[in-house]
């Protein structure tokens, strides 16, 4: 398992100011066990959801890897979410949470009012040793039904997601027909 949480500490984006955007896509939607100051359901471009990183610490072990979503760069494409207006020492905590490849980026956000703020967004890339990539949705499927780690079965994290997304009224393809994928298991 990779760790990036020093990596992320010495990441001082935004650190000098008050309060700082984040921008959720997958658990940050529905697992929101951090402070936050406001939330408002936002979207950024150029990127899509998907379901290929590895879960070594949450929804899978080291031995059996989970998967979890990250962004995929995609020219045209939108990935809705959530915005979160978080103190920056909120990430000593979101760090630890996403140490398994995840770095923070700087983002342009688009909330559903049409502002825009720059924030911060975790990205899991291909580049990260816990990065599993492409697959068929029938095979994540599969993948997800057998996983189960510390936080839980890895499908309670795909059934959150999706039922978060229907809630934002936003339709993902990778995720529904992964989620239609596993009801068929």
């Amino acid at each position: 398992m990779i760790d990036t949480t020093a990596i992320n500490r010495e990441r001082s984006l935004f650190q000098d100011h008050e309060s700082v955007w984040l921008f959720g896509y997958g658990s940050l939607i529905f697992k929101v066990d951090f402070p936050f100051q406001e939330r408002r359901p936002a979207s950024i471009q150029g990127w899509a959801r998907r379901f290929w990183q590895g879960s070594h610490d949450h929804r899978g072990t080291p031995e059996n890897p989970g998967r979890v979503v990250t962004l995929i760069e995609a020219p045209g494409a939108r990935c809705a979410g959530m915005a979160y207006r978080v103190s920056p020492a909120v990430f000593e905590q979101l760090d630890v949470r996403e140490k398994n490849g995840y770095l923070r980026f700087s983002t342009p956000m688009t909330f559903e009012d049409g502002s825009q703020e720059d924030g911060l967004v975790y990205i899991a890339t291909a580049d990260n040793a816990a990065f599993l990539g492409p697959a068929p949705e029938t095979e994540i499927a599969a993948h997800i039904h057998r996983s189960h780690g510390p936080s839980g079965a890895n499908r309670e994290y795909l059934l959150n997601l999706a039922q978060a997304l229907r809630e934002l009224g936003e339709q993902d393809e990778h995720i529904f027909e992964i989620e239609r994928n596993l009801q068929a298991l």
